[in-house]
């Protein structure tokens, strides 16, 4: 800037500095004058002036004073100056006036600073690649040193992020972009992202993991020379040691060399390699001992899938760091590992060497249970949530903090002081406390500090009304703006205020102006409760950079310390929690029955006797009156949730807007419905129950009230019905009078005599007033700001307005404890009563607040009462999910994968924090020395037998109940049935056949089944004990039938004798016939594995009773016939045999049976280590499951929502908004644009050039359908134009539908069209579009006005979107029609300024 004078030659420069434009003032030295003595400044009083001349001679050139000519210039007369001229600009009164509010004016810092920016940074850079020492190219660079291999990268990939407060190395964008930003931005580097990715591209692999200290340590060349220049650094006395490579095959022989050459480098590395030497060299370590570190080795490949923080940690577990150690191992160079000889197994050896531990110390440590090992870990954790600590913050205050940033005209609370505190710190802050308890102050702190900062704060709030009225409150106060959705005032003041939608789409556009933010104050935390628009919480907090503060503000939620540890986990910054759970004016709840208060709790206590009461009267009152309702005869029971009624809707063309018609029915106590023709005598019963409450709270002093009621309708309703009261005095009603003629005055005659308009002006000259989401926005307005001021004595407000306006009152009164919540009717949850009982009491004005349950026809439930005033209260808990704009937008930037938004966000929070834990976990469980199975037959194929075995264990219990157990097989189960069972040890199974079915004295089946060969060296019996004689009812063996005497042989025929029925067998029975062993033991039906189709012949009582040899031996034999080939009879069949009619049963009753013939061939099966070896392949498989798992659990493919995300991704692919790379297409960046409707509905139109033969204001009527909310309304009536446009957006929509149904997404095509599509105010955008008045567009719908007016101002932002989209497109023909479609829809009362905006 050119050189300012200030009064006389007192020079200084005015400049900016900074992206956002902020003024320095930097002082000038004074000019250089021929004369200096002439040219003094006039104001410095000339006592003695001494001129040194001929020498030492010195001659008085003034004798007397000499007045000033100018006042005594001082530091704040020129800082005065300053602010006056340079800091405070004067607008033009005509530009600014409130009748243009809303609009943005253009204005270039930049080119108004005059000053160059800086150049922008280079887009690659030369870093050096690692290579093995070994194959260091030899340049002739002279002995010992070397040039590395460099490589060209980007400056995007190396950048770490942003460092303090700065943002990006990136140029700031065109001035029109500094606030909203702009989709060919790069977002702002996510804080607290994981930087080890970023340092892996800026560090080579060997400087990351030490490789480069060991090669040097090993005698090899240190690369000195830079990549690009042709000297290096000189290291004097530093040089190559001699070296060469070989293969050692014995371990020790490379310890003991090893060993060597650290001793003999320990002193000339030292100074160099300091850091690294104190970390690496075991000899320095205690006795022996070396901590676990990365930088001590190169790490086998399975180690480096994990994160480094796996296997060394630096403060998170340092104790843990100190117990694992290892003994300093040094390894064989990589090339040698391939030639060593015996084919060494390098990874699992060098697994061995990291994870050994020693005996006693560290393996107790490492393998403590998880309930005793849960405490010592939380302590280890590092607490990101800081909750306590501040003892003596508020008695110490004003010495803590004595220069405070703004200055309040009260005392502080304790927790108000204790925020402030951590705020001058620097610190995030989470808040929680009651409603009007004065979280507000935190706020109004944060914005004077960013003042005084020359930074920027910026306030988000839920919702529109919030961000008006806070708009309003700060006005006087801040250098305030304000950016909506429709409203965009002084962007660039340096306190903002905007919803958070917009804070969301700036950083997702990398909007210049988060450099300048330090303050991010998020309202109404708890919000993030809300299905809908929950998850724009989480993105913000997810998105916001490093250098911005976080200040949370929510009511009282029991999981305060856990939403805060996310963020804090997720940003890695620390987050002070602190609060108040004391309200500032305690409540009293009152159940309101026949006439009567009746007290139920007081001081946060609940009070049965109070409960029990109320019951006694009910009961008096009904025993009196008959069961009615006691003193309101024809108010009936239809109230009870229980029995709802349809709402029936009117589709003519009717006026419904002057209150008394087509209101629908209301919810009663039980918050059901009732039908409007037969409920003229409750109306009469709640008017008066209305009047007797009113009269009732009037007598007690307990006015002004605020009445919840959850239905639009039943708010106008309830309010219309109260005739004859008036509640306002004289000058009230001229107050009111006067200030609604003033706020209505800015609409034109027409809209002044709106029905709605007139209606809510004669309810509020008597004190009545009506607040819900179907009014007018203006009327809406007026009526909370003269609530404000305490002329509305009666408010009947639905639950929004406890949420969106800071306005309590002496009392509240629920209507009803139930609500309809869009899918059924429930039971208020405790944070909803709380938030709107918290509307009770006015601090300063009263000692206690007042809440009232009206009862009607019954007292509610001690239970729900209590549940609803004292439960706790509703926790947070994530709502995050994934939509198609959140994936374009992080898959257009790249800066932050659509993984990392998912593990970073609330749902995933326990899960990542456990992470550490599970690596640790994993790491232990690759270090178990793995088991072998030593075959004797050969190749082992346990494994291969294992999978089939447990596959046949996943059918088991199925089969067996739905088959074996069932009343048609057991006609099937008989002497002689082949069949399969198991063997004693369960693992595997036997060919059997049964030899005695159950009786009444044996319930168990006894059967004879063919058990595997003995070994070789029979040793003893199966069983155990000694071999008993082969006469032996135990165990028998027939021996050849030369041998055998006349007794011992069998006979050819089954023997026809009868048996008693007497079993002679000691069971179970073993032996040998016909070469086999078998045996005859008891059997239950679970025991049953597969019944076969044949049967055999055989003789019960030569088994059972005589013992017979021959009997054996010819069941045997058979058995054997049955198994021809080592395969098994084929089951019974399923259908004809079993009359199964389940298809899933009999499709799992064939691969059971197809796994037996399998398990049979396998040689493992009757080996006699089976049972041994099945065991050992069972804890293998089981270390491996577990394995499996662990790393399953750690990786992306674990997260909630990844089967989600990768079915949108195909049906990005699928419609072209991405490519195969995932790349996003011109498709995918016009969605990214779309903000009000659904993203691919609205794309799809576009580029379906749907618009195209469609006028302005008809295709802004089609546009309506993407934003109405509404679900029943009155059927419109179309032109044939609109209705085919209609019909073609439809049905885009159900192919959309259909296309994500078939990538497995969960959504029905009908249920998403009609949920994102609805055509209920088409006929009344065009008409509103062609001109017609507002009065006569409310005649062709039964839709509430406000409903209307806030569909046609969104529809405005869609228009914006259509037409940002549009130039993206080159579409310059739907840009000009998007043009004309908002200019006509922009008028009268829809689009009138705001009060909290203009003011009055």
């Amino acid at each position: 800037m050119d050189r300012i004078v200030a009064a006389k030659e007192l020079a200084f420069r005015v400049g900016f500095t900074g992206y956002s434009g902020h003024l320095r003032v930097e002082p000038l030295s004074p000019l250089e004058r021929p004369n200096g003595l002439s040219s003094l400044p006039d104001f410095v009083p000339e006592l003695w002036l001494l001129v040194v001349q001929n020498g030492e001679k010195r001659i008085p050139v003034a004798d007397r004073f000499k007045p000033p000519a100018f006042p005594r210039e001082t530091p704040e007369s020129i800082k005065e100056y300053i602010e006056e001229k340079y800091l405070f600009p004067r607008l033009d009164a005509d530009e600014f006036s409130p009748e243009k509010a809303g609009r943005q004016w253009e204005f270039d810092w930049f080119s108004k600073s005059k000053i160059h920016l800086e150049p922008s940074l280079p887009r690659t850079v030369v870093v050096p690649t690692w290579e093995l020492p070994f194959r260091h190219p030899k340049n002739g660079l002279g002995k010992g040193k070397c040039e590395p291999i460099s490589v060209q990268g980007e400056v995007s990939g190396l950048t770490v992020g942003a460092e303090g407060s700065a943002g990006l190395p990136r140029m700031a964008g065109p001035t029109k972009d500094f606030v909203k930003g702009s989709l060919n931005n790069r977002p702002f580097r996510p804080g607290g992202l994981d930087d080890s990715q970023a340092l892996e591209k800026l560090l080579p692999m060997g400087v990351s993991n030490g490789e480069w200290v060991w090669e040097v340590i090993n005698g090899g060349p240190s690369q000195t020379i830079p990549p690009g220049f042709k000297h290096g650094v000189d290291l004097d006395d530093l040089k190559a040691h001699p070296y060469s490579w070989t293969v050692c095959e014995d371990q020790n022989a490379v310890e003991s060399a090893s060993d060597e050459k650290l001793n003999e480098f320990s002193v000339q590395f030292d100074d160099l390699f300091k850091k690294a030497w104190e970390e690496d060299v075991g000899e320095f370590a205690r006795d022996g001992i070396v901590v676990i570190n990365l930088l001590s080795k190169p790490i086998p490949s399975v180690y480096l899938q994990l994160p480094f923080n796996s296997l060394h940690y630096h403060g998170h577990n340092s104790e843990l760091e100190a117990e694992v150690h290892e003994e300093s191992i040094e390894l064989q160079p990589e090339a040698n590992k391939e030639n060593a000889p015996g084919g060494i197994d390098t990874e699992s050896l060098v697994l061995d060497e990291i994870l050994s531990v020693e005996s006693g110390r560290s393996t107790s440590r490492l393998n403590e249970t998880s309930d005793s090992g849960a405490e010592a870990a939380e302590q280890d954790k590092e607490a990101w949530a800081i909750s306590g600590g501040s003892e003596g913050v508020a008695e110490h205050f004003h010495e803590l903090v004595p220069d405070m940033a703004l200055e309040f005209p009260f005392e502080l609370d304790k927790f108000q002081k204790e925020a402030i505190y951590y705020l001058e710190k620097g610190d995030s802050v989470f808040v929680a406390a009651h409603t009007s308890a004065g979280k507000t102050v935190v706020a109004e702190y944060a914005f004077a500090l960013a003042s005084k900062h020359c930074t920027r704060a910026v306030y988000t709030a839920p919702i529109k009304t919030i961000s008006n009225q806070k708009y309003r409150d700060f006005c006087g106060k801040f250098d305030v703006g304000l950016l909506t959705g429709d409203i965009s005032l002084r962007p660039e003041a340096s306190c903002l205020i905007m919803t958070t939608e917009i804070l969301r789409s700036m950083l997702y556009r990398g909007a210049d102006i988060i450099r300048d933010i330090e303050w991010v104050i998020f309202d109404e935390v708890h919000y993030v409760n809300d299905v809908e628009r929950g998850v724009v919480w989480e993105e913000v907090i997810i998105m916001l950079p490093r250098h911005i503060n976080i200040i949370l503000l929510s009511a009282t939620v029991p999981n305060t310390i856990e939403f805060a540890d996310w963020i804090g986990r997720t940003k890695q910054k620390k987050i002070r929690v602190t609060g108040t759970t004391k309200r500032p004016v305690p409540l009293e709840h009152c159940l309101f029955y026949s006439g009567e208060l009746y007290q139920i709790c007081e001081s946060e206590i609940f009070m049965p006797q109070g409960v029990k009461t109320a019951k006694e009267a009910y009961k008096r009152q009904k025993a009196t009156h008959g069961g009615s309702s006691g003193k309101y005869p024809g108010f009936s029971s239809g109230h009870d949730g229980s029995r709802p009624q349809k709402r029936e809707n009117s589709h003519g063309r009717h006026n419904k807007h002057s209150g008394s018609h087509n209101l629908g029915s209301f919810s009663g106590m039980g918050g059901g419905n009732q039908h409007n023709a037969s409920n003229r005598g409750s109306w009469r019963s709640e008017a008066s129950l209305w009047l007797l409450l009113i009269n009732k709270l009037s007598r007690k002093s307990l006015l002004p009230v605020i009445i919840f009621c959850f239905s639009k309708n039943r708010c106008d309703k309830s309010a219309d019905n109260i005739t004859g009261i008036d509640l306002t005095s004289n000058s009230e009603k001229s107050e009111i009078r006067v200030f609604c003629d003033k706020a209505f005055s800015r609409l034109k005659g027409s809209d002044r005599n709106l029905p709605q308009v007139v209606r809510v002006q004669n309810l509020l000259r008597r004190g009545i007033g009506v607040h819900h989401a179907g009014l007018l926005p203006i009327v809406k307005e007026v009526v909370e700001m003269l609530f404000c001021r305490g002329v509305i004595k009666v408010l009947f407000s639905t639950e929004t307005f406890a949420m969106g306006v800071n306005a309590p009152a002496r009392t509240v009164v629920f209507d009803t404890l139930r609500k309809f919540d869009g899918k059924e009717f429930r039971q208020l949850i405790p944070g909803e009563y709380t938030q709107m009982a918290g509307r009770a009491g006015r601090r300063g004005l009263d000692k206690i607040g007042t809440v009232v349950i009206m009862c009607r026809d019954e007292i509610p439930e001690e239970s729900d009462l209590k549940c609803a005033i004292v439960g706790s209260a509703t926790r947070l808990e994530s709502q995050f999910r994934l939509t198609y704009i959140m994936i374009l937008h992080l898959l257009r930037v790249e800066e932050l994968k659509v993984e990392d938004m998912l593990k970073r966000s609330f749902a995933e929070f326990h899960t990542q924090k456990k992470l550490p834990e599970k690596q640790q976990l994993l790491l232990r469980k690759l270090a178990q020395p793995v088991r072998t199975i030593e075959c004797i037959k050969g190749e082992p194929a346990i494994e291969e037998y294992y999978e089939i075995y447990s596959e046949a264990e996943k059918y088991s219990n199925q089969i067996s109940e739905a088959i074996v157990q069932s009343p048609s097989s057991q006609q099937f189960l008989m002497p002689g049935r082949v069949m399969v069972v198991k063997s004693q040890s369960a693992q595997d199974h036997l060919l059997g056949v049964i030899v005695k079915s159950p009786s009444a004295n044996a319930k168990r089946y006894i059967t004879l089944v063919l058990t595997p060969e003995l070994p070789s060296t029979f040793q003893g019996p199966l069983t155990g004990g000694n071999l008993q004689d082969k006469k032996s009812p135990d165990f028998q063996i027939l021996v050849p039938k030369a041998k055998r005497g006349l007794d011992d042989d069998y006979y050819s025929a089954v023997t026809s004798r009868k048996g008693s029925g007497i079993i002679n067998l000691i069971l179970p029975h073993r032996g040998i016939a016909a070469g086999v062993n078998y045996e005859v033991r008891e059997i239950d039906n679970k025991d049953i594995l597969s019944i076969c189709s044949c049967k055999i012949k055989i003789d019960q009582v030569g088994l059972l009773q005589d013992i017979s040899s021959a009997a054996y031996s010819k069941t045997v034999q058979q058995l054997l016939d049955k198994k021809s080939d080592g395969k098994y009879p084929s089951a019974l069949d399923p259908v004809k045999d079993l009359k199964l009619n389940d298809m899933n049963i009999v499709e799992v009753y064939y691969k059971w049976n197809n796994l037996w013939p399998k398990m049979a061939q396998n040689k493992c099966h009757g080996c006699v280590k089976l049972e041994e070896h099945i065991r050992l392949a069972k804890e293998m498989m089981k270390h491996k499951e577990e394995v499996n798992a662990l790393m399953f659990q750690m990786s992306d493919e674990a997260l909630q929502q990844m089967p989600d995300f990768q079915g949108r991704i195909d049906v990005l692919k699928e419609i072209g908004c991405i490519d195969a790379d995932l790349v996003v297409q011109i498709k995918g960046r016009v969605a990214c644009e779309m903000n009000s409707g659904e993203e691919l509905i609205c794309t799809e139109c576009l580029f379906e050039n749907q618009l195209d033969d469609l006028e302005p204001e008809e295709a802004m009527a089609i546009m309506s359908a993407l934003v109405f909310q509404q679900r029943n309304t009155s059927e419109p009536s179309l032109t044939p134009k609109l209705f085919q446009a209609k019909k073609r957006l439809y049905e885009t929509a159900i192919r959309l539908g259909e296309l994500q149904a078939h990538f497995k997404l969960q959504i029905s095509p009908e249920e998403y069209a009609q949920e994102n599509l609805k055509f209920g105010l088409v006929e009344v955008v065009y008409e509103w579009a062609k001109g017609t008045p507002f009065a006569d567009i409310c005649e062709l719908t039964d839709v509430p006005e406000g409903l209307i007016v806030r569909t046609i101002v969104r529809l405005d932002e869609t228009c914006r979107e259509f037409k940002n989209a549009a130039s993206i497109m080159g579409n310059s023909a739907l840009y000009k029609k998007m043009e004309a479609a908002s200019n006509a829809i922009k008028r009268d009362i829809v689009f009138a300024a705001s009060l909290y905006i203009t003011g009055l």
